[in-house]
């Protein structure tokens, strides 16, 4: 069953109305027709619905029941992404959505080959990297669509972690400390995942990253690439924390 997302402005008593460019993607991609049903999720809240009526410009649906959304994890992870080139981002925010990542902060790095310094096209890259976060939630099932936040430096992040407890670093040139030995010191369900750029990170990156805190963990004997690296880290993650259904 389709799954869309809506404002909560949306929601009338027993009505729920989709808008935008859901409304194209309905009429001519899906073809759905009156008295199908759909799913609509808003604020954690998953709706199943009836097609009651479609217009140009408006969807109109009947809530047949509703019910609190089970599809999210109760461990928190945050991905703070090293800027990569092409469209490895894009890779690394649809695969992190579907894998259950809820937060993504993409993180220039001294290695980072991309450098973007005009802020409309930062704005037109958040803009791009939203939307696909967005139809990777719909096609995973998600019940909040995460958040790709704007671009920011390395000091940036610093600034950001510096409170935080949980932050889980892999770096190529670990060979001893293993992620599970330090995910088993996880007190609460809050993970900060950082992973460096297609280079990877500077020793004077990761003398700061230890100074807040930052755990630096070998994933093993393989060096992963940098789309890879942090999708591998967050299955691992809720795997040892018993979100995947394996435990």
């Amino acid at each position: 069953m389709h799954r869309f997302f809506v404002e909560k402005s949306q929601i009338e008593v027993d009505r729920i109305n989709i808008i935008n460019n859901d409304v194209k993607h309905i009429k001519d991609v899906l073809r759905l027709k009156i008295g199908e049903y759909i799913e609509i999720s808003c604020e954690g809240i998953t709706y199943l619905c009836e097609i009651e009526q479609i217009l140009k410009d408006k969807v109109s649906t009947l809530i047949k029941q509703k019910e609190i959304g089970n599809h999210e994890s109760k461990v928190e992870i945050s991905l703070f992404q090293g800027l990569a080139k092409g469209n490895r981002m894009e890779l690394i925010f649809q695969k992190g959505t579907e894998v259950g990542i809820k937060n993504f902060y993409p993180v220039i790095t001294y290695r980072s080959v991309v450098k973007i310094n005009d802020i409309k096209k930062e704005q037109n890259k958040v803009s791009r990297w939203n939307s696909i976060v967005e139809e990777a939630a719909k096609q995973s099932k998600r019940d909040i669509i995460p958040k790709v936040n704007g671009i920011i430096g390395f000091d940036d992040m610093i600034n950001i972690l510096k409170d935080e407890t949980n932050i889980i670093v892999p770096y190529e040139e670990e060979i001893v400390v293993t992620i599970r030995e330090e995910l088993l010191n996880i007190k609460d369900g809050r993970v900060n995942i950082v992973i460096g750029p297609e280079g990877g990170f500077e020793q004077s990156e990761i003398d700061k990253l230890k100074s807040i805190g930052g755990k630096i963990v070998t994933l093993g004997p393989r060096i992963l690439r940098t789309e890879t690296a942090g999708v591998v880290t967050a299955t691992i993650v809720l795997y040892e924390l018993g979100d995947l259904g394996v435990i």
